[in-house]
């Protein structure tokens, strides 16, 4: 062997021992889902009829972690239940216990493990139950800290349902959204921002986001082309194809979004919920 081809075999003999190999990356199927409350009022789609067929759903596509809005504490036990190695992490929004709707964030306990998490309130006090600015009622975001089991990656989720009504209560929201999740998130982690956010991409709530330049809306981002119809919100109506997009994930960090769909899948003419749920397949490189 003459002296390039010594030279050539110590380099690539350092550069194995001494650099690490990014060619596989870790990945996950995310979604985020409002799965409608328990409402006795929902005629033809009550909770008990439509359970089923939404957790039949997310075992279909093989969705491994999600955030909820609107779940009661019965519901998200119901799905727990019925979500075979599935836990969850998320405090009720009228007490921060069990009353009211949740925030939650469900994950595959085989793949994922909780390394911590909290609740805080979209208002002047987070830290309390309380209602902000101009919104009807209490709104919430319920976090976590999560470790992957088999490649001990990091990553931050942050799950939120914006207020309906006030819309200075949304752009606020935003607001401090992106100021609690900097003091959390200290690390600079990857982290997912998701939910039902009730605005659509023109906005004000919107744009502030992507206009501080920290966040990437997982759609426009998709590496396969998104998939599914304009609208997120379908209101039950089988009939109607919507097309008001409010429930949003967004990205931080070093995530390749590889796919983008909102799901439209039925039982018998009838949604699970009157919203679609997001999905979205990440993928982001972890040394081997």
């Amino acid at each position: 062997m003459n002296i390039r081809g010594i030279f050539s075999s110590l380099f690539l003999i350092i550069t194995s021992i001494f650099i690490p190999d990014f060619v596989h990356g870790q990945t996950m199927n995310i979604a985020t889902y409002n799965i409608r409350f328990d409402n006795p009022g929902d005629a033809g789609n009550l909770w008990e009829d439509r359970k089923a067929p939404l957790m039949q759903l997310l075992l279909f596509h093989e969705i491994e972690l999600f955030g909820t809005q609107e779940g009661m504490h019965h519901q998200l036990e119901d799905m727990k239940q019925g979500l075979e190695h599935f836990d969850y992490v998320g405090d009720g929004r009228d007490d921060g216990k069990n009353g009211g709707e949740f925030s939650a964030i469900f994950y595959d306990e085989r793949k994922f493990t909780v390394k911590e998490s909290a609740t805080f309130w979209l208002s002047q006090s987070p830290e309390k139950p309380s209602v902000g600015w101009d919104a009807a009622m209490e709104r919430i975001c319920t976090w976590a800290r999560f470790e992957e089991k088999a490649s001990k990656a990091s990553f931050y989720v942050f799950n939120v349902h914006y207020d309906h009504i006030g819309q200075q209560a949304r752009e606020e929201s935003s607001a401090l959204l992106l100021k609690r999740i900097a003091q959390i998130n200290k690390e600079r982690l990857p982290a997912i921002w998701m939910g039902d956010f009730n605005i659509t991409r023109e906005n004000a709530a919107y744009t502030k986001i992507l206009d501080s330049d920290l966040w990437e809306d997982a759609y426009h981002v998709s590496q396969l082309a998104p998939f599914g119809p304009k609208g997120t919100f379908n209101g039950f109506q089988f009939e109607k194809l919507p097309d008001q997009h409010i429930d949003h994930i967004f990205i931080q960090g070093n995530f390749n979004v590889l796919r983008y769909g909102i799901l439209t899948d039925n039982y018998g003419l009838k949604y699970p919920s009157d919203h679609f749920p997001v999905l979205v397949t990440l993928e982001w490189p972890t040394a081997q």
